[in-house]
């Protein structure tokens, strides 16, 4: 179970999510130009489908209170998808979350954060948002932002994953990470200027008036110029403005000619629910802010005034179940959980903490069901690492084992914990993979069996057989008798016994294979 690079956990994500890849030329649907396309089509759609819901997790959750707006949404996504290039399973969120945002990922699945539609003042303004994220789909933006990690060996990209409100934006694992990764991606400026230019005339095309796409560009440049730090934590990070864009939108809308819907009132009424509760969710996250100042007191009251604003949101009775939990009142926690969950049962956060909960009590049989339920829904460290240790508790060794491995693809101290919990269940039964061994030769010419210790547990006695190989066959012709070296083996260490053999020269040392036969942990 040694733990892979950064570069290599990815470089599987990527083969996991895109099967097996040939290199093809092909035209882009949008643009028409010549491209090399390592990424086709089914893949695109596979991707986004496989990674469509957990990316929606990892910031928030879907936004269920007002299903009308998701449905409005929706229709005017399904009036660009009827004027746009390409025909994709093009599918439409609004993500529970207040930061400013929206994003794209392949196969054409585009969400747009609660925040961001308290800014916009029309339908046509939603719509240039709208048909920009589309062409980003559309013209395989995110696909190539994949392919150019394959080109890099495979190597995605680190990137923040946005996750807001949840504490579990850098403990995502599994393939739920590349899906947040692909949220957040940042397009070059080619990227961004295509979809403003093909967005516009996905807008002209729908009936919508395109002078929104200037008039809301210059907007952003203006929050821009002001830093506002919503927007800069959200959309201006993915999608930076400038004013070359404003004046690039401005040739397209001479070239494509104004005029159109604006759907001013239309939006106002769509929306207005949304912004009844505005208030209501500016209390919760300065309340989430309060509580990560440890100020109970005031993340309570927060809390409460935003429940006073919006009943049936769940986060709201999920901060006051956080603030329990920080109050070390589990119980108390756990039945504001229940109300989460209940309230809406799809979001994995409720889940895990209720889990970690009953964990922490002592109640790992409850514990259990719920951190299977989190992970089903996005996958982390904290719950594959305690469902790895009530694996373990059973006996069940290998899917203990299972557990602390895609725990430990997260680089934190859980995954690291995860990591070393694996070692010390799994290097007694096999040593070999996770102890380096070899020959060496010293200054005289005596061989030593040599053993290194590439992990971070300590290790104890190490069992080794020194095997000889004839140097013009490359057959075994000896062995010797299992060797103790004593001592033990501190993590990144080394340590070593005398093979009783010399050698003429230090090639020489080659033609003999240290084997680990037998290893044991550190008391």
């Amino acid at each position: 179970m040694s733990k892979p690079s950064i570069s290599k956990r990815f470089s599987v994500l990527i083969i996991a999510s895109l099967a097996l890849i040939t290199t093809a030329c092909g035209t882009n649907p949008v643009t028409k130009k010549r491209e090399i396309q390592l990424v086709s089509e089914s893949q695109e759609i596979a991707i986004g489908k496989q990674n469509y819901a957990p990316a929606r997790q990892s910031q928030g959750g879907d936004y269920i209170i007002d299903p009308e707006l998701t449905a409005y949404v929706q229709s005017i996504g399904d009036k660009l998808a009827k004027v746009a290039d390409r025909q994709l399973p093009y599918e439409y969120a609004v993500i529970n979350d207040s930061t400013p945002n929206a994003w794209a990922m392949p196969g054409g699945k585009i969400a747009f954060n609660r925040g961001l539609l308290y800014e916009l003042n029309s339908e046509a303004e939603l719509a240039a948002v709208m048909g920009h994220e589309m062409v980003h789909a559309a013209a395989r933006h995110g696909a190539k932002s994949m392919e150019r990690g394959i080109f890099m060996q495979g190597a995605m990209i680190a990137v923040g994953i946005g996750a807001q409100n949840t504490n579990y934006s850098n403990l995502i694992v599994g393939g739920a990470q590349l899906g947040a990764a692909l949220t957040m991606s940042k397009y070059g400026r080619d990227a961004e200027s295509e979809s403003d230019l093909y967005g516009m005339q996905y807008m002209k095309k729908a009936g919508y008036d395109p002078t929104a796409a200037v008039t809301l560009q210059e907007k952003f440049v203006r929050l821009s110029a002001d830093r506002k730090s919503n927007f800069i934590d959200g959309l201006f990070a993915s999608h930076p403005p400038s004013p070359e864009r404003v004046e690039a939108n401005k040739v397209t809308l001479a070239k494509i000619g104004a005029g159109g819907d604006w759907g001013k009132e239309i939006y106002a009424q769509k929306t207005a629910k949304l912004r009844s509760t505005q208030a209501a969710y500016k209390a919760y996250d300065e309340g989430v802010k309060a509580l990560s100042a440890k100020d109970t007191a005031k993340a309570t009251a927060l809390a409460k005034q935003a429940i006073a604003g919006e009943p049936r949101e769940a986060r709201f009775q999920e901060l006051l179940a956080d603030i329990a939990f920080t109050e070390k009142k589990p119980q108390e926690a756990l039945s504001y959980y229940d109300k989460a969950i209940k309230m809406q049962p799809d979001y994995f956060k409720p889940h895990i903490q209720s889990g970690i909960a009953l964990f922490n009590m002592g109640k790992k049989a409850e514990a259990e069901p719920f951190l299977k339920r989190a992970n089903e829904l996005l996958p982390t460290a904290p719950g594959h690492a305690l469902l790895g240790q009530i694996a373990e508790d059973r006996g069940d060794i290998d899917g203990a084992l299972q557990h602390y491995s895609v725990a430990a693809g997260s680089n934190s101290d859980i995954g690291k914990d995860a990591m070393a919990r694996g070692v010390r269940i799994d290097l007694p039964r096999n040593p070999g993979k996770y102890l380096q061994s070899g020959a060496v030769a010293d200054n005289s010419g005596n061989l030593f069996a040599v053993v290194q210790n590439n992990t971070d547990v300590p290790v104890g006695r190490v069992q080794v057989r020194v095997v000889k190989y004839d140097a013009k066959t490359g057959r075994a012709v000896a062995q010797s008798a299992p060797m103790t070296i004593s001592g033990g083996v501190a993590p990144g260490k080394r340590n070593q016994v005398a093979i009783g053999q010399k050698v003429a020269t230090p090639q020489e040392a080659q033609l003999y294979k240290v084997v680990v036969e037998a290893a044991e942990l550190a008391k």
